[in-house]
């Protein structure tokens, strides 16, 4: 046999080797700081001119830039706030440009802050979202169309986070600008005497408004168990009653915490404190010393929406323990770390065997409480509907670890502010950078399977995702940072 038989695939097994080779060297490369430049300008032209519109956005467009949605369906004239739609991608403008300080970003932001302005109502917050057609915002009373708000839609929201994250935004915005646009600082600080406004006594605040309480108000009770309580749905109004659900007091304290420490008035500190004051007249007594969803003007656990029952739950406790904390670190009140070691050890008890917790447990006798899909109370989770977590991941181990390093700590470094610190180049970092570059189209999109919930008569299965956006521009602010 001749040698070039043994030779061949000697050199076809050498020819691959170098292919490979050079092929996993130039995925490799560095991306550089230049390449990620334009990269960031191409992914936030695209989103600026094709995803917003008027400097809002939703939450999911189309690929084809069609059909867009927030929590519902809307045109290419509304914006929607809840997070991640408009103050969430105006905020991670904001937050591309402390890393990088390229002006484009802050345009961006600005353009999103002027939206923003433009949904303000005349309560002081925000709703769900912002119309920009005139027909459409003739049914609400925005601010900036000086209307006094008597015969139009004028809610104001603090459900999902959505006025809170549009303040905080805001606030950021206006301290990032030196406080020079006189239309940003006058409708935070619009926005933030809504928030002390609509407070009540007790502390608590409720799930939305359209206009400060008056008359005789509610008396300050501490949370009870009601005698009774019906197993079937009661429709009732619930958007003023105390409201846990979707961490709407638990944000409103974040966010009045972080008004104090940006603007140093002891007005907003002094808001947070009452609001963890209410967070300790929440807490039920024994055998469940945790949290409901919302409570009645009675202090009593009480139905909201028809999967909603009077219970204890097992989703909002776990934020609830986390904000107490932070309060006890601000103030060193031995209350908040107290009302969390006896919640946390109820909490403890009641896990699954699956290691998470029932979103509900029923009162007094804690069994893990569910929905049938026809919307029936039931011990059993076989049967839930999709579209509400009946069951949660839990946090208690971190929980128990923030506990344990609080009571360790002096009580005069309870409280340090954090100094954000400069980003190292990783190569961790690098390759992700490279990997959201490269799955940039060529308009400058990143697009991925999904669906578009309120459109499922389209049968969508590509979109553009407002918390990819988010994501990624992150990841290439953080990079091009690195390189510096």
């Amino acid at each position: 046999m001749k040698l070039v038989h043994y030779l061949k695939p000697v050199r076809t097994v050498l020819f691959l080797w170098c292919a490979l080779t050079v092929a996993a060297g130039h995925a490799e490369e560095p991306l550089g700081r230049e390449n990620a430049v334009k990269a960031l300008h191409r992914c936030v032209e695209f989103f600026r001119t094709h995803a917003s519109t008027h400097g809002g956005y939703v939450f999911r467009i189309s690929e084809d830039l069609s059909l867009r949605e927030g929590e519902v369906k809307v045109g290419n004239t509304t914006a929607w706030i809840e997070p991640p739609a408009t103050p969430s991608v105006g905020n991670a403008y904001l937050e591309a440009y402390r890393l990088t300080s390229d002006p484009l970003l802050l345009d961006a932001a600005m353009e999103t802050a002027t939206a923003l302005l433009r949904g303000q109502l005349v309560s002081g917050g925000w709703g769900e979202q912002i119309e920009f057609a005139s027909d459409d915002r003739e049914r609400y009373a925005y601010r900036s169309d000086s209307v006094d708000g008597t015969k139009r839609r004028n809610t104001t929201t603090f459900d999902d986070d959505k006025t809170q994250s549009v303040i905080r935004f805001l606030m950021r915005l206006d301290i990032a600008t030196g406080q020079s646009d006189a239309a940003i600082h006058d409708a935070v600080l619009y926005a933030l005497d809504g928030v002390l406004q609509s407070q009540y006594p007790n502390g608590a605040w409720p799930q939305r408004y359209d206009s400060i309480p008056t008359g005789a108000p509610n008396p300050v009770l501490k949370a009870s168990y009601p005698t009774t309580w019906s197993k079937t749905y009661v429709k009732q109004p619930y958007d003023r009653y105390y409201t846990l659900n979707d961490g709407t007091i638990a944000d409103l304290i974040t966010t009045l915490l972080e008004a104090f420490d940006l603007y140093h008035d002891a007005r907003y500190f002094n808001a947070a404190i009452r609001g963890g004051d209410f967070l300790l007249l929440a807490q039920m007594p024994l055998p469940q010393p945790g949290w409901a969803q919302q409570y009645n003007p009675q202090m009593q656990p009480s139905w909201a929406r028809k999967f909603e029952p009077p219970a204890i739950t097992g989703g909002e406790s776990q934020q609830v323990m986390r904000t107490l904390l932070l309060l006890y670190r601000r103030s060193a009140d031995e209350r908040y770390r107290e009302a969390v070691k006896t919640a946390l050890t109820y909490y403890e008890t009641c896990l699954r065997k699956d290691g998470r917790l029932a979103r509900f447990y029923e009162l007094k006798t804690n069994r893990p409480l569910y929905m049938t899909q026809t919307y029936e109370l039931s011990y059993s989770d076989a049967d839930v509907p999709t579209h509400y977590s009946f069951v949660v991941k839990s946090s208690l181990g971190r929980i128990r670890s923030e506990l344990e390093k609080i009571e360790s700590t002096p009580r005069d470094r309870l409280w340090v502010p954090s100094q954000p610190k400069p980003p190292k180049q990783t190569e961790s970092l690098a390759a992700e950078a490279a990997r959201v570059v490269a799955e940039l189209d060529a308009r400058g999109a990143w697009v991925e399977s999904g669906k578009l919930k309120s459109h499922p008569e389209a049968n969508v299965k590509r979109i553009i995702s407002s918390a990819t956006f988010i994501r990624n521009l992150n990841t290439l602010a953080t990079y091009i940072a690195a390189t510096n």
